[in-house]
């Protein structure tokens, strides 16, 4: 009896192994091929638990995903024989597994491969753009290309490429003090161009402001000797106009005016006794 337990435990033992080395599941993010001795049997893509003969098969996992690769960054000579550093990076995916498994194996020898491949076709597609495209509008259309011509290579792979982009476009270390010295050179141009228009333009406005200035100044002057005019014409008819009324007394004042003017404390004055001046000082009363 207790050796037909034994014999029950080491069957059971032996089933829950070989129910163990059959039965595996598929993640939603892989798909996976099935090999016998290294020869292909079949590929599963859903996911899900699935079943193979144990320790015969062989469960092969990849990536179902989108994967990237991120190539170094390397120097390439532009159409109008300047040097550009660029970093591609590729997005790209599994789209056969058999010949994926069969040419490239596995992911590391896979991105070296597709690398040497975008790296190749970038300096081809650069190398027919002037610097400035590249780094201006014409870089989206010239990676397209590099992405449909890279992909079209690595599909016996089983790869497909997604796309292919540029981090980083700009020029080696070597010649971009040269280039940020011709930069400068320019902005202080540009910068000396406006200065200078500024100055024109502030030279004409003080032009235009001095001359309206001697405009308004020329109408004040002209307004004021007017209004002293009229007002010399209105004093001279009052004067006229007392004169008329009673000439002694218009005589009386404008010699005492003349007093005040004339005569202080420090004033000397030889004078005959008989001038007018002193006509009112020698007799008031007389006329």
């Amino acid at each position: 009896m207790e050796r037909k337990f034994y014999v029950f435990a080491l069957l059971l033992l032996f089933a829950a192994g070989i129910a163990k080395s059959s039965a595996f599941v598929v993640d939603e993010t892989e798909q996976v091929i099935i090999t016998q001795f290294g020869q292909y049997k079949r590929t599963i893509s859903e996911p899900g638990i699935n079943f193979k003969l144990p320790y015969i098969q062989t469960v092969e996992r990849m990536e179902r995903r989108i994967l990237s690769s991120d190539a170094r960054s390397d120097k390439y000579l532009t159409l109008d024989k300047k040097w550009l550093v660029a970093d591609p990076i590729t997005r790209w995916r599994i789209a056969d597994p058999l010949k994926y498994f069969m040419t490239v194996h596995d992911e590391a020898r896979a991105r070296q491969n597709l690398d040497d491949i975008v790296l190749s076709e970038m300096r081809r597609e650069i190398a027919s753009h002037n610097f400035g495209d590249i780094v201006g509008n014409a870089r989206d259309p010239l990676m397209i290309a590099v992405a449909e011509r890279a992909s079209s290579q690595v599909k016996d792979f089983g790869i497909d490429v997604i796309d292919v982009r540029i981090k980083r476009a700009d020029l080696p270390t070597e010649v971009q003090e040269s280039v940020f010295a011709r930069m400068r050179a320019e902005r202080e141009r540009i910068a000396k161009k406006y200065r200078s228009e500024g100055d024109e333009e502030a030279a004409k406005i003080r032009a235009d402001t001095d001359k309206d200035k001697t405009i308004i100044l020329a109408k004040a002057y002209e307004e004021a000797e007017k209004l002293r005019g009229e007002g010399d014409a209105i004093s001279t008819k009052i004067y006229a106009e007392a004169y008329g009324k009673d000439p002694e007394f218009y005589t009386f004042l404008r010699s005492l005016t003349a007093y005040e003017q004339l005569l202080n404390a420090q004033t000397s004055v030889v004078l005959s006794t008989d001038s007018p001046l002193f006509k009112y000082l020698d007799n008031p009363s007389k006329k």
